[in-house]
């Protein structure tokens, strides 16, 4: 299965303009790949305007991406501003060609972004079952916690993390997602953003797929608005998990949501 990250400027709070530039880099990876990643919230940026900004699964924002994923034929995921029964969600999407919709709203909200104030928390984590694989969307600050984020059992063959990662705190991010990579013995795709933001806070990218054994096997360079693709082997991924079982002696443990 081929993957493509899209590592992109975000227009602050301009939903139109963020849409018109996605559909000119989804028309070009037509019939090069099954699935694209975005950044997180890649139609606002890290916006903590919800009341404003927020959209009902109905709208402009998810219409618009189901539409595109069956005309160009591409898996797309990422995450937008959302509100649902009254309450507001930095909701990811994985979007598909064939019309199936699934959500994850993000568990960890950035205490120090002040996040918490303006959305809520998610308490699910769903399994996404797409082509044979299952895959699991995290959003940015979920990187952080790797309760949360572990391959009990191989779960998940793929861990997608969708962020808006600012330049002060990257080793962080670079660091985190290979570890996730190795401890889950899973591929991952890690997806950021360039530019800066309405709060002047500048990205840098380091959007990057790793191998279950941390190797990078695409990538994006630092300040450039570029996508990459890998192609992800399922048949090899589980021969490894067979000789080297290391899944066999985790811990158990019981997750309190």
């Amino acid at each position: 299965m081929r993957i493509t990250i899209v590592q992109t400027n975000i227009v602050w709070e301009n939903k139109q303009e963020n849409l018109r530039m996605l559909r000119r880099k989804l028309e070009k990876l037509c019939g090069t790949t099954e699935i694209v990643v975005l950044p997180e919230m890649f139609s606002t940026g890290f916006s903590m305007n919800s009341r404003t900004l927020a959209e009902p699964l109905s709208g402009e924002t998810i219409t618009t991406l189901k539409y595109w994923a069956k005309e160009f034929g591409l898996a797309i995921a990422g995450s937008y501003i959302a509100s649902d029964n009254e309450q507001y969600y930095n909701r990811a999407f994985f979007l598909t060609p064939e019309g199936e919709e699934h959500y994850y709203d993000k568990r960890h909200l950035f205490r120090m972004g002040q996040e918490s104030q303006h959305f809520s928390a998610g308490s699910e984590r769903p399994i996404i079952r797409y082509q044979g694989w299952n895959i699991c969307l995290l959003v940015c600050y979920d990187l952080r916690f790797p309760v949360w984020s572990r391959n009990v059992n191989n779960e998940y063959d793929l861990l997608i993390y969708v962020a808006s990662w600012p330049v002060p705190r990257r080793d962080a991010w670079d660091t985190l997602l290979k570890a996730r990579a190795i401890e889950n013995i899973c591929y991952v795709c890690g997806v950021n953003r360039i530019g800066t933001d309405g709060h002047q806070l500048s990205y840098n990218g380091g959007s990057i797929i790793y191998s279950p054994k941390g190797e990078i096997l695409a990538n994006v360079a630092d300040n450039q608005e570029n996508t990459a693709t890998a192609s992800l082997d399922l048949s090899n991924l589980r021969s490894f998990r067979d000789k080297f079982p290391v899944w066999k002696d985790a811990d158990t443990f019981t997750l309190h949501k």
